[in-house]
């Protein structure tokens, strides 16, 4: 009886034992997926915060030659604001004003190496890297104020805006630059014979204004703006041309008291872009720079309008003495520069330009 009772007594152990294991391997299991869920929870809360992590902007480097009053530089101020409002904060200009970069033509030469995002440059410059921008520097290309912004917002200006891209230099926007006029020492400028050998400052970086002022009978003086105002000071020149702000803003008016309107030329400040970095932004960051540069040069014109009639004013209460020579006589003498370009790559742009109603 009692080698009976040792079996059963065995077999309900074992029973029990399995019962337990059972149990406990549930157990455990049960564990290791709750684990498992709170873990792929927990990845999946990194996940999300990765996302909404904001992003570092990419900055945009731009520098210039001008002064931090200029309307211009206020214009690219407003630039960088809407760049960035724009963008919402996922680009950033930084602005590097009176060629804290260098001259315009490093500035320009530093975009086609990629080594600058941005500039601001004179048209006039930009000819000896794009030759057809030629047709900026021509003088009485444009028929008045209107008709210069017809060109450079329809289909003529935006062409030309294009032109550089394999040239590593993609304009984006026109800023104005007013109408370039003569200012001397000694007498007004009321028609080409009075510049007869008068030793007029021209820009070194464009040989179609040194055509310009040799065309008229002037003396073309190759001269660093930055050493404009020393130069008329002590007689190396005896007189320059540019807009009316820029006149007032390098105080030549101190020692030139004749401004003569006889507005020659029209050349715009234009603002260009990098190729090689242009390329590495996509397509919304691309349309974002174009949006923010064209508001810009809308803000830009407004500026201008009103800093011109500030500085009329201001240089008239100084003692200048403004005149206002016919230009039919300035026109003529100038056609023959006019024939020779038609048979240069600015040629059929002039064309196109002068043909415009």
């Amino acid at each position: 009886m009692n080698k009976q009772r040792i079996p059963t007594f065995i077999v309900g152990a074992l029973v029990g034992i399995l019962i337990a294991t059972i149990m406990f391997s549930f157990i455990v299991r049960s564990n290791n997926s709750i684990d498992e869920s709170h873990t792929n929870q927990s990845n999946s809360n990194v996940t999300l915060v990765k996302q909404d992590r904001p992003q570092k902007a990419r900055t945009l480097q731009l520098a210039h030659n001008l002064g931090q009053h200029d309307p211009v530089h206020i214009a690219m101020e407003k630039f960088a604001e809407l760049v960035t409002k724009h963008s919402n904060g996922s680009l950033k200009v930084v602005i590097y004003p009176n060629a804290t970069l260098g001259t315009q033509t490093q500035c320009l030469e530093n975009l086609q190496q990629g080594q600058l995002a941005m500039t601001k440059s004179s048209a006039a410059p930009i000819e000896n890297f794009i030759p057809e921008y030629a047709v900026f520097s021509l003088p009485y290309v444009f028929k008045n104020n209107e008709h210069y912004w017809q060109i450079l917002n329809g289909p003529i200006g935006q062409e030309l805006l294009t032109l550089g891209k394999n040239k590593g230099l993609i304009g984006i926007c026109y800023y104005d630059a007013g109408a370039r006029s003569f200012y001397t020492k000694t007498k007004p400028i009321m028609t080409p014979d009075d510049l007869d050998k008068v030793k007029i400052r021209v820009m070194k970086s464009s040989p179609t204004a040194v055509k310009l002022i040799s065309t008229l009978g002037g003396s073309p003086t190759p001269m660093n703006f930055g050493d404009l105002y020393t130069g008329l000071q002590s007689n190396l020149v005896g007189g320059a041309e540019n807009n009316l702000p820029s006149y007032l803003n390098s105080r030549h008016y101190e020692v030139t008291k004749y401004y003569s309107f006889n507005e020659h030329t029209r050349v715009p400040d234009m603002l260009l872009f990098s190729t090689e970095i242009w390329d590495t932004l996509n397509e919304q960051q691309q349309t974002w720079i174009k949006q923010a540069a064209q508001e810009s040069s809308d803000f830009q014109r407004t500026l201008w309008e009103k800093a011109s009639s500030e500085a009329l004013e201001k240089i008239k209460a100084a003692g200048v003495e403004v005149s206002y020579p016919n230009p039919t006589p300035f026109r003529a003498r100038v056609k023959p520069m006019h024939d020779q370009a038609m048979n240069t790559a600015a040629g059929p742009y002039l064309k196109r330009i002068l043909e415009t109603p």
